[in-house]
């Protein structure tokens, strides 16, 4: 079987990427994380903003709190988008071979999407839980990756599976909106090219963190109700001592996160920080995009070269 170079191309530049991006915004995706996670009355709130928490951080002088569970997050990000880049790109380019068609539509790409995204929340989920419960501990108290899973059951492991599932949709959205707005923008160049060993073709810098940004901003509007719920079932019990063991299990589930929003702060609660993670998201996606799209042609060119090193090179000493 040949190597799908491509596809490990995709994968690797948006790995790389992904961990530049989360390392360059994590404090301000720590701050998020802390704000979205609290639930509670608006009179009894501990964050009434997102800078409370940044506030926090700086008087307690618990500064470098802010990067807490940052070697975790580094190392969910780079797997993660390293199976969700291959999946995306191998299940791609298999539907463009199967159906002979030159383009992919946006339906059939949703699909793949989705595809891709459930194989990645599916082999990361744990990494994902430790790394919000780390961000979501108290500054300072934060424990590491090895202890974080060991005191916690498999069950208690993949708390949120179901809603990460769900939210496969967000990056389906995003890489459909993002690969369609590419094509179009693209579509005079796709001709120019000639020859199996071309390079693909790549965005500007500019053009790729304009539409990474676009992209992501549709996606996170949509499907934000389910992110601020999944980030309360995943995050550590912290300023909860007012619960009773009962509401705390059933903030684990969908249903209770969703009862817990709608009690304690109504119908706008499920929008609870939904600026900062737009802010987060799209500074983010639109960094990483614009990474991923600059280094691809590289990566690109570096395993052609790998490949005719190994493949071929061996050859010509045989016959020489």
């Amino acid at each position: 079987m040949e190597l799908d170079l491509e596809s490990i191309a995709e994968a690797t530049s948006g790995a790389i990427g992904a961990l530049i991006s989360t390392t360059v915004l994590y404090p301000l995706d720590t701050c998020k994380t802390k704000y979205q996670a609290e639930v509670r009355a608006k009179h009894q709130l501990k964050y009434r903003n997102i800078s409370d928490v940044l506030w926090e951080a700086i008087s307690t002088r618990q500064v470098f709190s802010l990067y807490q569970g940052l070697g975790t997050k580094n190392l969910q990000s780079f797997i993660s988008q390293f199976i969700y880049f291959y999946g995306y790109s191998f299940f791609k380019r298999l539907y463009l071979k199967k159906t002979g068609n030159k383009t992919i539509g946006a339906k059939a790409n949703l699909l793949v999407a989705a595809a891709a995204g459930a194989c990645n929340v599916i082999l990361i989920q744990p990494l994902d839980t430790a790394s919000s419960k780390m961000q979501t501990s108290e500054f300072g108290k934060a424990e590491g990756l090895w202890r974080t899973l060991s005191k916690s059951t498999w069950k208690e492991a993949f708390d949120g599976l179901g809603i990460s599932l769900l939210l496969t949709s967000n990056p389906s959205i995003q890489y459909t909106v993002f690969d369609q707005l590419k094509q179009r923008l693209l579509k005079g160049k796709l001709g120019r090219k000639t020859g199996n060993a071309s390079t693909p073709e790549a965005l500007s810098a500019f053009s790729a963190f304009t539409l990474g940004a676009v992209s992501k901003c549709v996606a996170t509007i949509l499907t934000y109700p389910a992110i601020r719920c999944k980030v309360m079932i995943q995050a550590a019990d912290t300023d909860e001592n007012g619960k009773s063991e009962a509401d705390k299990k059933s903030q684990k589930t969908i249903s209770g996160a969703l009862f817990a929003i709608w009690k304690r702060e109504g119908p706008l609660g499920f929008f609870k920080g939904l600026q900062a993670q737009i802010l987060k998201t799209v500074l983010s996606s639109a960094l990483h995009l614009m990474i991923k799209e600059k280094i691809t042609r590289t990566t690109w060119i570096l395993l052609i070269a790998l490949k005719r090193y190994v493949f071929v090179t061996p050859v010509r000493l045989k016959t020489a």
